[in-house]
């Protein structure tokens, strides 16, 4: 899976001055990297039981539908507020500079449910915590939480901890 590598490309100063962003809109635009990612990710799972899998805004919206499609399991979509339609439940996290909020709807997990979290990398770890937040207050079983690729360099990891973490690539 090494060869994914070449499919992600570096853009500097990005979303702001100083940022190294890891682009995936190249793997998105090679269906057979688009399939090598999906299976690697599946394989990341090692034939566990999912029921829901849970898309992180909006990178992780991609692969996310796909692997709830391999998975046979519904796919629930964690957003920016005022972006979903019915009722939901929110949780605010920091920045490095100031607040977010996510929100997920109220009905998107039932409780007990097997959960797998999937976002396209692991940065400095807060959306992937706000989210896990999210599905334990709806009575979630978080599985596992998994990317295309984390950056180690930003310790990530540590604020999930207690959580399984697994990725395709790591830098």
């Amino acid at each position: 899976m090494n060869n994914l590598e070449q499919y992600v490309r570096d853009i500097e100063n990005f979303p702001k001055e100083g940022i190294l962003f890891k682009d995936i809109a190249p793997l998105l635009q090679n269906p057979l990297a688009v399939q090598q990612c999906l299976d690697a990710l599946l394989q990341l799972l090692d034939g566990q039981h999912i029921d829901k899998v849970v898309g992180i805004e909006s990178r992780g919206f991609f692969f996310g539908t796909l692997l709830a499609q391999k998975l046979n399991a519904g796919f629930v979509p964690v957003r920016k507020p005022g972006k979903l339609p019915f009722e939901t439940i929110s949780e605010t996290y920091s920045l490095e500079y100031g607040e977010d909020t996510l929100e997920i709807h109220n009905d998107g997990i039932i409780k007990g449910e097997r959960v797998l979290i999937h976002d396209d990398v692991l940065a400095t770890g807060g959306t992937a915590q706000a989210v896990c937040k999210l599905v334990e207050r709806l009575g979630g079983e978080i599985v596992q939480c998994n990317f295309i690729m984390q950056l180690n360099f930003l310790n990530g990891k540590e604020k999930l901890e207690g959580q399984a973490i697994k990725s395709v690539l790591e830098y």
